[in-house]
This record gives C-alpha cells, structure tokens and sequence, in this order.
C-alpha cells in the first residue's frame, strides 16, 4: 500500500452547516464521466452543500463544458497548477470532502490526494477499483459491484449506496430511432447483436462465444465500435477462422454523443463483455432502450452492467457463466416474443425504476456524505456502512 507523503488530517471548518463538497477530475468535457454526473451536480441540495469543481484537464468549449460551469458553485480551472498549488486551493476554501473522480485513469492526479488537503477523500466513479492507498478514505459503491465478501480486498472503506453506484442524467433526451438501419451501415434484414465496448474487452473466449451465435442465427451480424485499422482485420481474421464470414462484423465509426445514443436503437442486444464488462456503454444502451445481457465477472470492473440491470429492473438479463451467457444470448434471438417483452419491460422500467432516477440517487449521495461528516465530526476514523433508502424517494 502506497502511503501518503502528508497524511494528518485536519478538523471540518465551523460554518453555518452547509458541507463543502469539491469534485476533483480532468474530464469536465465532453467525456463519459461529465454526461453521468451533470445531473447529480446541478440536483445537490444547495441548502446542505456548496459544491465546487476543480478541473484538470482541457476546456473543448462544448456544451457539455458550457453546462457544468453551470452547475457548480464555484468551478476552479486547475489544469496549469502543480498538485501543492491545487491541494492549497482547497484548504483555502475549507473544502470537507474531495472526491477524486478519476482514481488511477488518464489525466489523474494522486498526488493532490496524497497532500491531505481535505479532512475526508472518496473514489468515485471514474476508477472501477481500490486506489490501494491510505490517504482515500471512502469508495462509494454497491452491493453488486463490490459484495460483502470481497471488502478485504479494498483500502478504501465501502459505502454502499441501496441502489447502484452508477449515477445518471435524465435530463437528457430519449434518442430517437434513425430512419432505418442503412443510414448507420446495417443490413436491413437480420438480428443485430451489438457490443460498443471498447476492442481490448474482447477476450478469445467472449469472441468464441459470439461467433457461435453468429454461426446459430442465420442473418445475423455483430456490430461493433469501431477501432484502429489492426484490430479490426484482426478481428474479421479471427471470425474467418471460426468459420464466420468476415463482412458479418460491421464496425461502427465515432459519432458524436448524442447521434450515437440514437443509432443503439438499431440494434437488437447489446453483448457484454468479460472479465472487464461495459459500464458507461451499458447504461447509454439502457437509456436508448436496447436491452443488455451481461456475464457476471469476478472484479468491480466486470460486474457495473450486473448492478445497471439490477436497478433498472432486469436481473433476468444477468448470467453466471459463459455458457449460461451463450444460451440467454441464443433464445432472445430465435424467441421474438421473449425480446421484445424483456424490451418493453426496458421501456417501462426506464421511466419509473432506479437507474435513471438522478434525484434518487443524488439524495442518497448526499447522505452518504452527510454520514461521513457526522463520523468525522465524532472524532471517529472512517469505516464502512450502508445507506438506507430514503422515505419518499421514488420508486
């Protein structure tokens, strides 16, 4: 365990009771983790929280950025400072809680975290693991991702919020479909089985897996997110040597958020992947509607997509092995009326269930929080707990 170069605490500020909550990232842009969290930023409790933004990586001027200026009460472009100039700023502003949004991910900064500039230090989000470091004190997570058993293996305490650690934004809008699936590369005819995560995920033993399902459904194609030009002759090589026609993998290439939430609407299930499952790509899929069927995997980084379909309602689509994976797989996709009542189910679980609920879930932050003030505040070091629901949140 690697251990902090300054690690003495300091006391919580004496204020009139609001918490100072300061949210620590390089990707407030147009980036996976700003499109989750916006919402959660702009629905804290301005009554109990001052929240601020430190940001460390580029400003690309988007709307995405534009929003979450917005959003904060106080956003600290910090990307030019050293980490001692930006563990400083938040001493200064008395900050009660640093939430490092990027853990051990590109663009991170440990090192402001190893100053100690904040009583109480969170992993959230953005690393789908332990930091394994003493100066974090808290990773908020949930029962699936993380279960009770495997708590040993993580420096950090666990919070578990009742849900799903995954937060969400619903202010955005539902995509619609796109005129018809020519206009994103598609056969017009077939079923599409599709997998947008990225192609390191793509172990031997997944890619068996879904050439056989290629080779039991006739017409079918698998649609993936397209890649560098290596990986995917490399991938089309690999199908031909399962016997599977090179051209029934179709490469989708980048396009912008919002065109490519929509063209998911085209396909018929999107495919998880294993050990390392998806997680922003699993709940973009989610909310566009298109239903995900996952294998549970061993580590935080292969079970985000088992928590979404817990919370949203679908733990049906959640499987225990390969084989297990490859049977649910082959059903929906030869039994019409199987998937198109997991995909309705979808559609209506969307709307009233946990997953997508950015108020529910940003209360239950918030006294997450609140809770890890209170320890503090006692004189008590951090240890790990469970957030109950809270009265009155929906569902």
């Amino acid at each position: 365990m690697q251990r902090a170069a300054a690690s003495r605490r300091r006391p919580l500020a004496s204020r009139d009771g609001r918490i100072r909550v300061a949210y620590v990232s390089a990707d407030f842009h147009s980036h996976a983790t700003a499109w989750l969290m916006a919402g959660v930023f702009e629905a804290h409790d301005r009554d109990r929280f001052d929240i601020y933004a430190f940001s460390l990586g580029r400003n690309d001027r988007s709307e995405t950025r534009m929003r979450l200026e917005q959003a904060f009460d106080v956003f600290i472009d910090a990307g030019d400072k050293t980490d001692q100039e930006i563990a400083g700023l938040l001493r200064d502003l008395d900050v009660d809680i640093a939430v490092d949004l990027k853990g051990l991910t590109k663009g991170a900064r440990p090192g402001i975290f190893a100053l100690r500039p904040a009583p109480i230090q969170v992993n959230y989000l953005g690393y789908p693991g332990t930091m394994g470091v003493d100066y974090i004190d808290y990773l908020v997570a949930d029962r699936v991702i993380i279960p009770e058993t495997e708590r040993r293996w993580y420096a950090e305490n666990i919070v578990y919020l009742p849900d799903t650690y995954q937060c969400n934004d619903t202010a955005r809008s539902l995509p619609a479909r796109l005129a018809s699936r020519r206009d994103v590369g598609l056969p017009e005819q077939g079923f599409v089985f599709c997998s947008f995560n990225g192609s390191f995920k793509i172990t031997p033993r997944v890619f068996d897996v879904w050439m056989r399902l290629l080779q039991k459904t006739e017409g079918s194609v698998l649609w993936l997110r397209e890649s560098n030009g290596s990986s995917m002759r490399n991938l089309r090589r690999e199908a031909e040597k399962r016997g599977v026609a090179g051209d029934r993998l179709v490469f989708a290439p980048v396009w912008p958020h919002a065109e490519h939430l929509a063209r998911h609407r085209s396909a018929d299930l999107f495919l998880d992947t294993l050990p390392y499952g998806a997680h922003t790509g699993a709940s973009d899929a989610l909310w566009a509607g298109l239903p995900v069927l996952t294998c549970l995997g061993e580590s935080f980084a292969g079970r985000v997509a088992a928590s979404l379909l817990h919370a949203v309602g679908l733990p049906d689509m959640v499987t225990h092995s390969l084989e297990e994976y490859e049977a649910r797989a082959l059903q929906l996709a030869h039994d019409p009326a199987l998937l198109d009542e997991v995909t309705e189910r979808l559609a209506r679980n969307r709307e009233t269930h946990a997953l997508f609920d950015t108020a529910r879930f940003t209360r239950h932050l918030e006294s997450a929080y609140g809770q890890m003030v209170e320890r503090h505040r006692a004189g008590e070091r951090p240890q790990p707990f469970a957030v109950d629901v809270i009265e009155g949140s929906s569902p």
